[in-house]
């Protein structure tokens, strides 16, 4: 069933000569996707005009944003100390009793009363992190709210909690009351010992089977455990949408923090369905430029977005020319020793840098 979600930039590849995703900092602000592709002495490009679905392509959907609750996210959450207490304050703790002793795994550890952690923290040598997640999924959730959801809300979850597989509903927050959402990590279920992301695209896929269109956003900062699970999933649920079985869905992973597994990530990103359907892209926070970026890959490639354009590559010749309307999604081959290329379009020229890695 071909769907604005069918793979654009052509069929699959081998591993030798797969398709890399240019990261989206170093991608021209107003494209979306870039994809590259080398090949003997010729570079295949595919990419994406950024924009929000408009039309037909904006309608029907049915959103959602998934946090990650398993106990690495904390930090993030704002719910772990951070800092130094200084040895002299920990002898003062000691004397008054505020710090004891005791053998875990055959080994001496310092225990902390409440009270010393307190004066650690009125003394400024402890604080507590900095809750990152917080502004960030109020962003996504207002944004899919306001913007695309056919119902004006957004469904928030909890993922990767209990044992990595468990889920805390959170509820549907629209664009107004997203903003008084306090995200401080699960409250009814534990922080998770694993991360298993699979439960989480399951529950989204299933409540909304009936949607036309589905948007999943799932922020979470490390690795996954079940990454095969998920691969394995993401098959299943592409082929059946390409048979008509099942409606579109367009997932998206937001990673946040500093030990982000974007390997992980781009195998998703990458992932050989077997299909024409693409359900997962990947961003990294601090890199994204807007939230529109979420729709990078979510284009009607019949869409115009100008009357005309050409493509130049580094040496000024004409790769790419159309005088009866510029696509929202663009196919040219340059050769392999041009390092960037030129859209031009409405007067400007945009330049793209291609860094493909070693």
């Amino acid at each position: 069933m071909a769907s604005m979600f069918d793979q654009y930039f052509g069929p699959r590849r081998s591993s030798r000569d797969q398709d890399y995703a240019l990261p989206s900092h170093v991608t021209a602000k107003e494209l979306g996707k870039v994809n590259v592709r080398k090949s003997g002495t010729e570079t295949h490009v595919h990419f994406t005009i950024l924009m929000s679905p408009e039309g037909k392509t904006a309608e029907g959907w049915q959103t959602g944003v998934a946090l990650d609750g398993s106990a690495s996210m904390k930090g993030w959450y704002g719910r772990q100390l951070e800092g130094t207490v200084p040895p002299q304050a920990i002898q003062e703790y000691e004397r008054k009793g505020w710090v004891t002793s005791r053998i875990e795994d055959g080994r001496s550890v310092r225990v902390f009363q409440k009270i010393a952690y307190q004066d650690a923290m009125d003394r400024g040598y402890l604080r507590m992190t900095t809750n990152i997640v917080q502004d960030l999924a109020q962003e996504f959730i207002a944004y899919l709210a306001g913007e695309l959801d056919a119902d004006g809300g957004t469904t928030v979850i909890y993922w990767a909690c209990g044992d990595g597989s468990k889920l805390e509903v959170l509820g549907d927050y629209t664009e107004e009351q997203c903003r008084e959402l306090t995200i401080e990590g699960p409250r009814e279920v534990p922080f998770g010992t694993g991360t298993s992301l699979t439960p989480a695209v399951e529950y989204f896929v299933n409540r909304f089977a009936d949607a036309e269109n589905g948007m999943y956003i799932f922020i979470t900062d490390g690795r996954l455990d079940d990454l095969e699970q998920v691969k394995r999933y993401t098959r299943r649920l592409a082929q059946e949408i390409q048979a008509g079985k099942r409606n579109p869905v367009k997932c998206v992973l937001i990673g946040v923090g500093d030990d982000i597994d974007e390997k992980q990530m781009e195998q998703l990103d990458n992932l050989d369905t077997g299909t024409d359907v693409d359900i997962w892209d990947h961003k990294i926070a601090t890199e994204m430029r807007a939230l529109v970026e979420i729709f990078a890959e979510v284009v009607d490639e019949n869409r115009t977005v100008a009357p005309k354009g050409t493509i130049y590559d580094a040496s000024g010749q004409r790769v790419w020319h159309k005088s009866d309307g510029v696509p929202a999604v663009v196919k040219f081959t340059m050769p392999a020793s041009s390092h960037w290329f030129e859209l031009e379009v409405h007067g400007q020229r945009i330049r793209q840098e291609i860094d493909l890695p070693k």
